[in-house]
C-alpha cells in the first residue's frame, strides 16, 4: 500500500510526516519487529522517549526497516531527572548513544515539572545540543501556556513543537489557537483515548460510516483535519496500515464540529495534569 502522507514544515525550516506510529511499550525484540512493520507500512515520523525505555529498539528497527536514514524522523524526549542543565547535555547525547543514531529529528522535554522549576535550564541545554548538530528541531511536550511563553521569553526561542494529550473528548481548542498563534506544531498522544474507547461513540460511529472507513481512521482523520500531528500506536501491521491511511478522504466541517463537540470538562484520557504532573 502506498500512501502519500502530507508534511509540516516547522517554525525552524525543517519538516514533519502529518501523522506519526508511537512507540510506547514497544521495546525487546518484539518492539523492534512492531516498529520495522510499521516503518515498512508507511510511517516516517516514529515518536520515542528516554523513559519508555526503547531508543536502541527504535535504532535497531531503523537499520533494519530498509529505508534510508534521512527519510525518516526520529524523535525522543529529556526525561525529569535530566533537567538540569549539564545533565540534559548529556542525556541528549545518552539517546544517541543507546539509538545507535547521529541526530534526532525532534527532541522534546517530556515534562515541564513547573514544582522543579527547571524546564527553562532544560531547553536551553537542547537549543546548545541543536546548534552542535545533535538535534535537528527542539521542542516540548505537556507544557501549559505559561510554559510555553517563559521559555519563549528567557530562551528566545519558540518551540517547534508541542506534544500534549489531544483526543476528540479532550479536543483543546484553546491549546491549538494559542500554538498556531505562536507557530508551533501540535502533536497529539493518546489520540483515540484509552483503548480506543471514543471509537465506539456513535458521532464517531456514524462519521465513520459515511465515509466507509473505521471509527478509528475517523478519529485520526480529524485530528490531520485540525493540523495536529497524531501519535497512534499499534503493533499490529494491519492497525498500523488502516492508522496510516487516513489522507484518501476528508470529513465535512458539520462532521469535524460534531466530534469535537465530544469535549468535556473530564475528558482526558487520563488523568495527567501538566501543571502537577511529576515524571522522572
Amino acid at each position: 500500500m502506498d500512501i502519500e502522507i502530507p508534511t509540516y514544515t516547522l517554525n525552524d525550516g525543517n519538516s514533519l510526516p502529518a501523522i506519526a506510529l508511537g512507540t510506547y511499550k514497544l521495546r525487546g525484540a518484539q518492539g523492534v519487529d512492531a516498529i520495522v512493520s510499521g516503518i515498512r507500512a508507511g510511517y516516517r515520523l516514529l515518536d520515542s522517549a528516554f523513559n519508555y525505555d526503547n531508543e536502541g529498539a527504535l535504532g535497531e528497527a531503523v537499520r533494519r526497516a530498509g529505508v534510508p536514514r534521512e527519510e525518516l524522523r526520529l524523535t525522543s524526549k529529556l526525561p525529569g531527572r535530566y533537567q538540569e542543565h549539564d545533565l540534559a547535555v548529556a542525556a541528549v547525547r545518552e539517546s544517541l548513544y543507546r539509538a545507535g543514531l547521529d541526530y534526532w529529528d525532534l527532541y522534546l522535554i517530556h515534562w515541564p515539572l513547573p514544582r522543579v522549576d527547571r524546564y527553562v535550564e532544560a531547553f536551553q541545554a537542547l537549543v546548545e545540543s541543536q546548534k552542535e548538530g545533535l538535534i535537528r528541531s527542539v521542542g516540548v511536550s505537556n507544557f501549559l501556556p505559561e510554559h510555553l511563553r517563559r521559555v519563549i521569553d528567557e530562551v528566545g526561542v519558540v518551540p517547534a513543537v508541542n506534544q500534549i494529550q489531544l483526543l476528540p473528548t479532550f479536543p483543546q481548542t484553546d491549546r491549538l489557537r494559542l500554538h498556531e498563534e505562536l507557530g508551533i506544531r501540535t502533536e497529539s498522544w493518546s489520540p483515540l483515548g484509552r483503548g480506543n474507547a471514543v471509537a465506539s461513540d456513535p458521532v464517531v460511529v456514524s462519521v465513520a460510516a459515511a465515509h466507509g472507513v473505521t471509527p478509528v481512521q475517523a478519529i485520526l482523520r480529524w485530528h490531520t483535519q485540525l493540523g495536529t500531528i497524531p501519535l497512534p500506536k499499534s503493533s499490529h501491521p494491519q492497525r498500523q496500515r488502516e492508522n496510516l491511511d487516513v489522507f484518501g478522504f476528508e470529513l465535512s466541517e458539520d462532521e469535524m464540529a460534531a466530534i469535537t463537540a465530544l469535549g468535556r470538562p473530564d475528558g482526558r484520557a487520563l488523568d495527567l495534569d501538566p501543571a502537577v504532573h511529576e515524571e522522572f
